[in-house]
C-alpha cells in the first residue's frame, strides 16, 4: 500500500509539471515581449497571477483560501516575505499579491529549460554563496523599486528540511526594506507544506488535493531606520511570523 501511495504521489508531482509547462508554452510569446522592456514586467506578473498558476493551482485540485487581515496601499512598492517549503508557495504569492512585484529566486533554477528564458530576465537571481550574487540583488531590487515593483522574497534563504518549522530569516529583505524605506508586507502560508512539500527532494512523500490558505498581514513600517535596526526588524518579523502560523496550525 505504501508502495502505490509512493507512486500516485509520484505521477501527481509529474502532473504538476505538466501544467507548469503547458501554462508556460501557452503564454511564452507573450511573455517574450513582454521581457523586451524592462517595464512591461508587470505583463509577465499578470499572466502569472491570472492564468500560470490558477491553471496549476486548480488543475492539481487545490483551492486558493486568501485572506487579507489590513488593507496594501499599492500605490507604492512594498517587500513582501513568505515562509517557503512547498513548489505551490511561488504560485500562492503569484495569486496573493495584487500588483507586480519582483521575485528574488535562487540561481540554481536558471537551468530549467524555457523556464530559464523568463526567469534570468523576470527575476532578480541571487547565488547565496556568492558575496558579489548577494550584493547585486540590493543593486537590482533599488532598480525595481524604482521602477515602481513589490519586491517579493522567501527570507529563510533556503529550503528547509520537513521537520524545520521556520528557518531562522536572512538579513537581506529587512536591509532592502530599510535602504529604500519600503514597507514589510508578512505573508503566512499555513498549508502548502502538508499539500505539496518537496517529495523528490526529500522524499517526504505526503500531500493531498484541498484548501491552500494564504495570510496577509498588516504592512510592518521601517520609516527612519537604518541598517542598525535590521537584526531587531527581523527578529520581529520572524517571531510574529512564527507565532501566527502556529495559530493557523500550521506544522
Amino acid at each position: 500500500m505504501v508502495y502505490v501511495r509512493k507512486a500516485l504521489l509520484g505521477l501527481w508531482n509529474i502532473w504538476f509539471y505538466i501544467l507548469a509547462g503547458v501554462g508556460l508554452l501557452l503564454c511564452f510569446p507573450f511573455l517574450l515581449i513582454c521581457l523586451t522592456r524592462e517595464k512591461w514586467y508587470a505583463g509577465i506578473f499578470y499572466a502569472g497571477r491570472y492564468f500560470w498558476a490558477p491553471l496549476i493551482m486548480l488543475g492539481m485540485g487545490f483551492i486558493p483560501v486568501i485572506k487579507y487581515n489590513a488593507k496594501i496601499d499599492y500605490s507604492k512598492p512594498h517587500m513582501f516575505i513568505a515562509n517557503h517549503l512547498s513548489m505551490i508557495d511561488i504560485l500562492m504569492a503569484f495569486m496573493t499579491i495584487r500588483k507586480p512585484a519582483v521575485f528574488v529566486g535562487k540561481m540554481e533554477l536558471d537551468r530549467i529549460p524555457l523556464f530559464a528564458t523568463i526567469y534570468k530576465r523576470g527575476a532578480i537571481l541571487v547565488n547565496r554563496d556568492s558575496a558579489w550574487s548577494r550584493k547585486n540583488v540590493y543593486k537590482q531590487a533599488k532598480r525595481k523599486i524604482a521602477l515602481g515593483f513589490g519586491i517579493m522574497i522567501y527570507p529563510e534563504g533556503l529550503v528547509p528540511e520537513p521537520d524545520v518549522f521556520l528557518a531562522p530569516f536572512k538579513n537581506g529583505a529587512f536591509s532592502i526594506a530599510i535602504e529604500h524605506q519600503v514597507p514589510i508586507v508578512p505573508i503566512t502560508l499555513p498549508d502548502c507544506k502538508r499539500r505539496f512539500p518537496f517529495q523528490f527532494s526529500y522524499k517526504y512523500w505526503v500531500g493531498k488535493p484541498g484548501i491552500v490558505r494564504a495570510n496577509v498581514h498588516a504592512a510592518v513600517s521601517t520609516q527612519g531606520l537604518s541598517q542598525e535596526d535590521v537584526p531587531a526588524l527581523k527578529e520581529q518579523v520572524y517571531q510574529f511570523m512564527s507565532e501566527t502560523l502556529k495559530k493557523e496550525g500550521y506544522k
